[in-house]
């Protein structure tokens, strides 16, 4: 402070001693903690969370972007180099054959076509043709103009946004593949490219082949290869822009060009989605039979024509016609209302909602009947979803009207309309029959013909033309109830949105109803004007028009439905109705000058529908089904099963002696084949029957089909219909446990706990008291005065958490709720309610609306000289009695304290002094200088403003106009003050940072501008931590609403742990933390690590337990089934606990009251509820699960008892295997099986009291015991005991328990890092097989193999010596050679063993740890070197301890591969300051990232600490000055050696 200012009088004596000793840094800075920064002018809402500086996050970006650059060459790298390994294990014949091939890629077919050749072309563009050309005619040129003509067209879509196409040249054998390619890549411009089985292509997968389709326009390939790629959807037929097929002859049967034109061209519904077809032949006709039937039946399965230079005459299709007759149906009565739609008129009918209904019941009642007409009411009315439209079309009526109207009119329409539903409830419904009157002629005509049709069973396809949607509901209703029994009906109408009693379709449904119909699910369509264009609609036998037509075109578009030879065209017209007659007469006189006009065009053959000779050709396969996945479309069909199940077997995991193949047992049944499928005994489907069938070929590819269904059911064909399964286990493992860590997902995010708006809406009549205590509160650095919330319950029992009042500091708040509540009267709530909208104006600029009924809480100032510690001793005493009331009066009487020149100086001291035109600008006042005017220059050190010409212009923060307008109206002889300007600080929860540290806080103010405000500064001090402390409230409130959702009592602060995440990369411990949210206290990390250990614990025990039968493998991959990240994830989703998850630090913007109209400050413009989200990975969410169900674990750690975990493990994996509630349920659910009761022989009860000896434990079932010890190679048969297999997998979960819960409680200032790092020591093989020596239990392990005999000879050899010769080091088994598997496994087995003989007793194996275990790592700091051997962590301790260097990651992805068989490959990279220096290649991330560290190490080593920082530019650490001599001395030395 300047001497200038020792001289200012009138201040506050307590103020000026505290001034010298709070403030923070240097003279003209904050005092006291309650400062602002000089950029901050106005308080804000809005503003995001205190984040870390944000280049941490552009960091990630480049560095994200430099491995994405550098993968995409790797990746095209390791592809090339998978390709080139397949081919090279082709057989020499192949290889040969490709290259005697490519010798010729350099050919040049003519290029200058002839006029037959040019004929053909043009006739190619404009339809699907199969050119007939002698060999060596030129066919292969023409499909060159095509080619060239398609990729000109593909290249111009291409540039108007639309998907891309590709061109496939299809041909019969390996070797034309590279003919044709040889052709084409020489007369092509575009990318090309060529496969063929001898490719192993079999293996590719879909991100192979779209690797492929992206690069190339023009493949070349066997039609094998696009079959195959088509079933499996890795690319669909709307994909395709041409298609050629060579040799187009071939098509037919079930050749491959057959096939794709049957199962994925015809399959396809929209036109404009297929490819253009091209094909080429020397002749149409390869067998002895009738050439023109032959010719006709190519067209057809080519969906094609046949086009020569030949005589045509021959090949001219005859157009199939449907033939037409006329339904006359007797007169129908004039429009009318039935009794039921009368009395809804009268009461109801001047409603416009129901007025369109009232319209169509009136016609209905004479086109339908009355049957029909008062089913309408039923359908719309009666049922409450049609009734909802009713209403909803009422509210939008009423908000949209033009004029305002009360709401008590929307309120009166609404009612009436709920008694026109009770109208049509009451009304009893005559049931419908065909002999009644309540239908009318016209329907019942239809109904006649229909059943003549659908007597009998029948492939006959059928369309009813309507003109209205309520007419295609009601005709689908009718003959619903008196339809022939064969008669399966379907709806197709457009996608307008539905009305009350109206059909909302999609157009998905569309789609849906044209596949069954197509299929035969759906035999009979009423349709509106829909199904006569646009949509493709499967081939006809029958179309009638129920309503007419209106014009020539409806007519002619709806007679093409009916394409079938003998098919049928009905007209349905009314007796006497000359309307009709002459419609139907003016149709078609309409079409003969339609057609005379056609016959003048030249002769150029016209594509027609399909007509019943396709029918006949896909007859033999009506009994075939087929199956679509509707995400992917991949498709199956009969044949194709034969090798989807052979490529499933051979996948399956298995031994070397394992005979991998599908059996097929033929049997006979009623004179038809019947076929059994074994697959092997490792397959999860044992045995599958097919369907009965004439032919032996049919009934094993059925048997093969219902196996491929049976097992995608089960989810081991995935959604391309291939197997999950790779070579190993752990690949399928992965499989299971995939899900993206770096998917980000929008959330939908809780801001405020539910219990605030549950409570609304009422004014209370009685409050409960919270005292908000802090500790050390003098480290504000201002007099204080306590507070208290209020609310309209009792606010629950949380911990305590801390606020940095000062730097370096902090102070525990305490909140106390009194049990005792007070009863308010109106005055005394009307009191409060302003004292606390008092504290929002003038401490936050914000003004709300008086809303008592609304507000979530109030605060209330307490006596001064009340303590906390005096609440519990006072509760029998009115809680409002502690309530400093003259203080809520003196807010309430007045909005502000009035200054004028008369005002005593001595009254400006410890004011709190608000800017009235920034709402950022807050000072506390400490007294006035007398020596200063308001025109002096503003003083050095003082907070910086926009304005500091002088004193008052630096008090005033209106904008120029205003401040010019009010320049002469200010009294230049007012008094200045001394104040000290208030930190823009909400966020004390977290510690201050360099620049709130060092901010300036002086100012010199002038009292006229500014408003004084009526609350006191002790109120003001406290109140500013107020926002800090309900943020941290609503938190622990709105976490323990997450546990109440699920059922779970865990207390508030594990809960709160739990569902914080803190920053972008919280799962990523060691690394720099990416969006940082400050101040949230501890994220999930920890109690995530704990809560994964137990759930693996929890469902292992479960399923040891529920399914005795299992073996290891089938336990493991259910145990990943439900643990795995996915499953949690789902569980998680369907909660919606990321709600719930806390991902936010504290914010401006979402810490004050909801309920309540803001009505003045940032964000009063916005109305409603706003909705908040936050961005999470999916691996987040699963992560939370896990760490929510290791608070359930440490909640009640004291007591013991894990019931609360097990039912979380319950709630989280949502599997029918782990439904236990409580820890005993898991004893109660196991049955025990044979073996282990079975009476025990001699020699097994021996071993039990061997064992005894060395652990203390008596054995009730000494064959569970000899389980234990029984390894996989002894015979089963022996002794009738299993292996120890299944009691390794349970010990292996427990051990892993004790291990971690040792460490957990242990280091709790421990990451999960460490933590897991150090467990690995404890549950290593290494040490496992130590201590099996150590107890001497590899005497009594059951093996019947020499060779593992052997091996464990020679280890007790070695680890007895290493033991002897460690002078009592407890980390001598670490100096050892691996151990036999089996010993550790022993141990894990034994643990398992003595956990089930206990009944489930987890203190045994806690007792087993204690005495064997524990010993050896009661120093976990000598098993660092050891756990820092892992290549990933010495790497990580390298660069950041030894170099200093903290600009560096691991990342990895997965490489594309095209060898399925092989394990799905990860690439892990090191980056050093954006420098990728070393990369590994593993199966899995993880091992992946080991290799990668591991060669970053190979080349650090030796390293300096200058030179790491002169090579790789690193700065993270102050050694630049050394490091430049350093380099000199290189240099120089460098130079004296050259």
């Amino acid at each position: 402070m300047s001497p200038e200012q020792n001289d200012i009088v009138m201040m506050n004596p307590d103020i000026l001693a505290e001034m010298s000793v709070l403030a923070p840094v240097a003279p003209g800075t904050l005092p006291a903690s309650l400062q602002s920064p000089a950029h901050s002018d106005s308080e804000s809402d809005g503003d995001e969370p205190t984040l870390r500086p944000q280049h941490v996050t552009q960091r990630r970006r480049i560095q994200n972007a430099v491995f994405s650059a550098w993968l995409s060459t790797r990746a095209e790298k390791v592809t090339k180099e998978d390709v080139k390994a397949a081919v090279q294990s082709a057989d020499d014949e192949a290889l040969s054959i490709r290259n005697l091939m490519s010798k010729h890629e350099s050919q040049v077919i003519i290029s200058d076509p002839r006029e037959y050749q040019v004929e053909l072309f043009e006739r190619a563009k404009e339809h699907n043709i199969i050119a007939v050309l002698d060999t060596g005619s030129g066919k292969t040129l023409i499909a060159v103009l095509l080619l060239r003509h398609m990729l000109e067209q593909e290249l111009e879509d291409r540039l108007l946004g639309k998907p891309r196409r590709i061109a496939f040249f299809l041909v019969d054998s390996v070797a034309l593949v590279y003919q044709q390619f040889a052709v084409l890549e020489c007369n092509l411009d575009q990318k090309i490219d060529r496969f063929s089985g001898d490719m192993n292509t079999d293996l590719w997968t879909k991100s192979a082949w779209r690797k492929h389709f992206k690069e190339n326009m023009v493949i070349v390939c066997t039609a094998e290869i696009l079959h195959k790629c088509l079933l499996h959807a890795f690319i669909t037929i709307d994909q395709i822009s041409l298609l050629i097929f060579d040799e187009a002859h071939h098509t037919k049967k079930n050749h491959s060009y057959a096939r794709i034109v049957k199962d994925f061209y015809l399959a396809e519904l929209d036109p404009s989605k297929r490819p253009k077809i091209f094909g080429m032949t020397a002749s149409p006709v390869d067998a002895k039979v009738d050439v023109v039937q032959a010719a006709k039946e190519l067209e057809i399965l080519l969906h094609s024509q046949i086009a020569t230079t030949a005589d045509l005459s021959l090949l001219r299709m005859s157009v199939s016609r449907p033939k037409e007759s006329v339904i006359v149906y007797s007169q129908l009565p004039i429009p009318y209302l039935t009794p039921l739609a009368v009395e809804l008129d009268n009461k109801f009918g001047e409603m416009e909602a129901l007025s369109r209904l009232i319209r169509f019941s009136r016609e209905a009642a004479s086109e339908l009947g009355e049957w029909a007409a008062d089913h309408l009411w039923s359908i719309a009315l009666a049922d409450e979803e049609e009734a909802k439209k009713v209403e909803r079309e009422i509210e939008r009526s009423y908000l949209s009207g033009k004029e305002a109207r009360p709401v008590e009119v929307l309120d009166k329409d609404l009612e009436r309309i709920r008694k026109a539903k009770e109208i049509v409830r009451i009304t009893k419904f005559p049931p419908l029959s065909f002999n009644d009157n309540i239908l009318s002629s016209k329907v019942k005509y239809l109904h006649s013909y229909l059943n003549s049709i659908f007597e009998r069973p029948t492939e006959a396809r059928c369309i009813v033309f309507v003109k209205q949607r309520y007419t295609a509901r009601l005709l689908g209703e009718i003959f619903k109830r008196i339809g022939s029994p064969y008669m399966k009906l379907g709806l197709l109408i457009g996608t307008n949105r539905g009305e009350a009693g109206d059909l909302k379709f999609s157009v998905r449904q569309q789609v849906l109803t044209l596949m069954k119909f197509r299929k035969g699910d759906i035999n009979c369509l009423f349709a509106t004007s829909i199904a006569e264009e646009g949509l493709d609609i499967p081939d006809c036998n029958t179309v009638v028009r129920f309503d007419l037509y209106s014009t020539l075109i409806q007519y002619i578009q709806s007679r093409g439905r009916a394409r079938h030879k003998n098919s049928r065209y009905v007209h349905m017209t009314e007796s006497g109705n000359h309307h009709h007659l002459q419609a139907v007469r003016d149709v078609h006189a309409g079409e003969a000058v339609l057609k005379r006009f056609c016959e003048a065009l030249p002769a150029d053959r016209l594509l027609q529908g399909n007509d019943c000779d396709l029918e006949d050709a896909l007859a033999k396969e009506r009994s075939h089904r087929t199956y679509t996945e509707l995400e992917t479309k991949a498709k199956l069909t009969y044949r194709s099963a034969l090798d989807v199940l052979a490529h499933f077997v051979c996948s399956l995991p298995h031994d070397h002696e394992t005979i991998l193949q599908a059996t097929y047992i033929m049997s006979m049944e009623n004179k038809q084949y019947v076929c059994e499928v074994l697959l092997p005994e490792i397959a999860p489907v044992h045995s599958v029957m097919g369907r009965p069938s004439s032919r032996k070929a049919v009934a094993k590819c059925s048997a093969a089909f219902e196996a491929c269904l049976r097992l995608r059911k089960g989810n081991y064909l995935d959604a391309h219909l291939l197997p999950i399964y790779h070579k190993q286990l752990p690949a399928m493992r992965n499989a299971h446990l995939a899900l993206n860590m770096k998917q980000n997902n929008n959330y939908d995010m809780r801001v405020k706990p539910i219990v605030w708006e549950e409570n609304w809406g009422s004014v209370p009549k009685v409050l409960y008291m919270t005292i908000l205590d802090v500790t050390n509160i003098e480290n504000i650095g201002r007099p204080t005065q306590p507070l208290a919330l209020l609310t309209r319950f009792r606010f629950p029992d949380f911990p305590s958490f801390p606020l940095h009042l000062r730097p370096g500091t902090s102070s525990d708040v305490n909140c106390k709720p009194l049990a005792r509540s007070f009863i308010l009267k109106a005055s005394t709530l009307t009191r409060l309610n302003s004292f606390t909208l008092r504290i929002y104006k003038d401490l936050f600029n914000k003004t709300y609306e008086s809303d008592e009924a609304n507000m979530s809480y109030w605060l209330a100032p307490l006596l001064n000289n009340f303590t906390s510690d005096l609440a519990d001793e006072i509760t029998k005493v009115d809680p409002g009695l502690l309530v400093d009331w003259s203080i809520v009066d003196a807010v309430y009487d007045r909005d502000e304290i009035p200054w004028t020149m008369e005002t005593p100086l001595q009254d400006l001291t410890d004011k709190y002094l608000i800017d009235r035109w920034d709402g950022g600008r807050r000072f506390f006042s400490v007294g006035v200088d007398p020596k200063l005017r308001p025109n002096d220059p503003v003083p050095e050190g003082c907070a910086a403003h926009k304005y500091m010409e002088n004193i008052l212009e630096y008090t005033v923060s209106l904008f120029a106009k205003s401040r010019a307008r009010m320049k002469d109206l200010w009294k230049m002889d007012q008094p200045v003050i001394l104040a000290h300007r208030i930190l823009h600080r909400r966020n004390w929860l977290d510690d201050w940072d360099e620049t709130e540290k060092s901010s300036r806080t002086l100012a010199y103010l002038c009292p006229e501008p500014l408003r004084f405000s009526a609350l006191p500064t002790t109120v003001v001090a406290m109140a500013y931590v107020f926002p800090a402390i309900i943020f941290r409230l609503e938190a622990y409130l709105t976490v323990m609403e997450a546990c109440s959702m699920i059922g779970l009592d865990i207390k508030p602060h594990l809960a709160l742990e739990a569902l914080t995440k803190d920053s972008n990369n919280t799962e990523e411990p060691r690394v720099e933390q990416v969006q940082f949210q400050r101040g949230m206290g501890k994220n999930y990390e920890r109690l995530e690590f704990i809560g994964d250990c137990f759930l693996k614990m929890a469902t292992s025990i479960s399923l040891y337990a529920q399914n005795a039968i299992d073996d290891e493998f089938e336990s493991h991959v259910k145990r990943m089934l439900m643990l795995c990240n996915k499953n949690l994830y789902g569980t998680a989703v369907k909660l919606k606990l990321y709600e719930y998850i806390r991902s936010q630090g504290f914010s401006r913007r979402t810490w004050y009251p909801e309920g309540i109209k803001l009505l003045e400050g940032k964000g009063h413009k916005k109305t409603g509820k706003e909705t908040f989200h936050h961005r999470l990975n999916d691996k987040t969410i699963a992560d939370v699960c896990e760490a929510i169900i290791g608070a359930a674990l440490l909640s009640y750690h004291d007591s013991g008892n894990m019931d609360m975990a097990v039912k979380a493990v319950t709630v989280f994996v949502a599997n029918s295997d782990h439904n236990m509630e409580k820890w005993a349920d898991y004893y109660k659910s196991y049955s025990m099986p044979a073996y282990q009761t079975s009476p025990f022989s001699a020699s097994q009860k021996d071993l039990a009291e061997k064992v005894e000896l060395m652990h203390e434990y008596h054995f009730r079932y000494p064959r569970l015991l000899r389980s234990a010890f029984t390894h996989p190679s002894f015979p089963f048969s022996w002794e009738k005991i299993p292996c120890y297999q299944r009691l390794e997998f349970l010990g292996d979960s427990l051990l892993d328990m004790a291990c971690v819960n040792f460490l957990f409680y242990r280091y709790t200032d421990r990451d999960p890092q460490w933590l897991t790092e150090h467990k690995m020591a404890m549950v290593s093989n290494k040490f496992l097989g130590a201590l099996c020596v150590r107890l001497g239990f590899h005497r009594h392990l059951k093996l019947n193999s020499p060779s593992h005999m052997h091996l464990v000879q020679e280890y007790v050899i070695e680890i007895k010596e290493a033991e002897t010769g460690s002078n009592g080091a407890r980390d001598y088994w670490t100096t050892t050679k691996n151990p036999p598997k089996c010993l550790p496994d022993i141990v894990e087995s034994y643990i398992g063993a003595i956990f089930v003989d206990s009944e489930f007793n987890y203190r045994e194996v806690e007792r087993f740890f204690e005495q064997h275990i524990r010993w050896f790592f009661e120093d976990m700091s000598i098993y660092d070197t050891y756990a820092n051997s892992h290549p990933t962590t010495h790497l990580s301790n390298l660069l950041t301890q030894s170099f200093g260097c903290t600009n560096y990651r691991v990342m990895s992805d997965e490489l594309p591969t095209v060898i399925e068989g092989s394990p799905v490959r990860v690439v892990a990279v090191v980056m050093i300051h954006d420098q990728i220096i070393a990369d590994g290649i593993a199966t899995s991330s993880r091992y992946a990232k080991t290799k990668a560290s591991h060669n970053a190490l190979e080349m650090l080593s030796g390293l300096a600490p200058f030179e790491y920082r002169i090579q790789y530019r690193c700065n993270c650490s102050d050694g630049k000055v050394e490091d430049g001599v350093a380099a000199a001395m290189v240099d120089k030395l460098a130079g004296s050696a050259v």
